[in-house]
């Protein structure tokens, strides 16, 4: 069996690759996210929301990862085009192999003066 923090490391990688077939495999169909930028509710919502981000994204830099058996805490630098990294915590619920929760925090300022330009 796959552990949370397994899933959550898989999550980072496709995210960061782009790879978001099996990014989708590792989603509740009902997963919950919350974050600086906004909210998405099913799956086909989260997706969409990381695809977005994808545009921009550059690199993701995992300083730490902490998990218990059904949770797991990301601390990392977002890297973005344009904007200084900007440090995150991302925390995800996971249940029967699936993220089904996710909560993220990071000051989002840099990013969007950055994508208003």
């Amino acid at each position: 069996m796959t552990t949370p923090a397994e899933i959550s490391e898989k999550y980072f990688t496709a995210w960061e690759t782009g790879d978001f077939d099996t990014l989708r495999g590792l989603l509740a169909d009902d997963v919950d996210f919350v974050g600086a930028l906004g909210r998405a509710r099913g799956a086909e919502e989260c997706i969409a929301g990381l695809r977005g981000m994808g545009r921009i994204l550059e690199r993701i830099e995992v300083h730490a990862r902490v998990a218990d058996d059904t949770d797991v805490i990301t601390w990392f630098d977002l890297h973005t085009k344009g904007a200084a990294p900007a440090p995150t915590a991302n925390w995800s619920h996971v249940e029967d192999g699936k993220i089904t929760r996710i909560r993220v925090a990071f000051d989002p300022r840099e990013i969007l003066a950055q994508q208003s330009r």
